[in-house]
């Protein structure tokens, strides 16, 4: 479903994604983790075309997409999350959503219909199903951080993506919201058939989800593989825990 072929990534010289080679399958949940300036949010803009690569290629279903503008892979099918809250914090829950189902279906153009009731159905559906509907005239910034995140992933259902990159996801949560928003996560995905590609620095999160890792390291894929293989590879462990002298 998406694949990506020696992208790399250049600023001035230094190399923050150097000739990374990914595959994800159909419905697949996989995970991309490494320290902090592996290069894991710079390989997330690449896909979305939030940067434009310095070489390499990214396929969606087979078709090349590298280089498009962000909307138009949105338009595509790749919905993406970022590890900012990124809602319109002043208005309600409720026309947060709303307003990203009008975005998607080409009515944001539209001067002749009232915005307040397009799309009422579809955003109490997809709040309800998310566990946010009790919670659908709240103005979203006065929520507590976690379900702000619940509804910037709304913000991203509402797009209809076939595949859906999560950075960050349980950023900033305490132990009860990452257990219970992962659990969401994982739910969501499998009911929609969703392909998943998130990072996470929580180890206890990536490994009790993903089906599949990729380890980052200075802009390098090290490791690529199972759970078990990855939890078990001599390269990953000196990464995340050092080397003895």
């Amino acid at each position: 479903m998406l694949e990506v072929r020696g992208l790399s990534k250049s600023f001035a010289g230094f190399m923050a994604v150097a000739d990374v080679d990914l595959s994800i399958a159909k419905g697949e949940i996989a995970a991309v983790i490494g320290p902090n300036g592996a290069g894991k949010s710079t390989l997330f803009n690449l896909i979305t075309g939030h940067l434009q690569p310095t070489g390499g290629r990214v396929l969606l279903g087979g078709s090349d997409i590298t280089g498009s503008a962000p909307h138009r892979i949105c338009g595509y099918g790749i919905g993406r999350s970022f590890q900012r809250t990124n809602i319109f914090p002043k208005l309600s829950v409720f026309e947060n959503v709303q307003a990203a189902f009008i975005a998607h279906r080409g009515r944001g153009r539209d001067f002749w219909s009232r915005a307040d009731g397009l799309y009422r159905d579809e955003t109490h559906g997809l709040l309800a199903s998310i566990g946010l509907g009790i919670r659908a005239q709240a103005i979203a910034g006065t929520l507590s951080y976690g379900n702000q995140k619940q509804i910037e992933l709304a913000i991203a259902l509402a797009s209809d993506p076939k595949v859906l990159l999560l950075d960050e996801p349980t950023a900033g949560m305490s132990a009860t919201e990452t257990h219970e928003t992962m659990a969401l996560i994982g739910r969501i995905a499998h009911e929609r058939g969703l392909t998943l590609l998130f990072t996470e620095h929580d180890m206890a999160v990536v490994f009790s989800i993903a089906q599949k890792i990729a380890v980052m390291h200075q802009g390098r894929i090290i490791a690529l593989g199972s759970p078990a293989d990855v939890r078990a590879d001599a390269e990953v462990r000196q990464v995340y825990l050092g080397s003895a002298p």
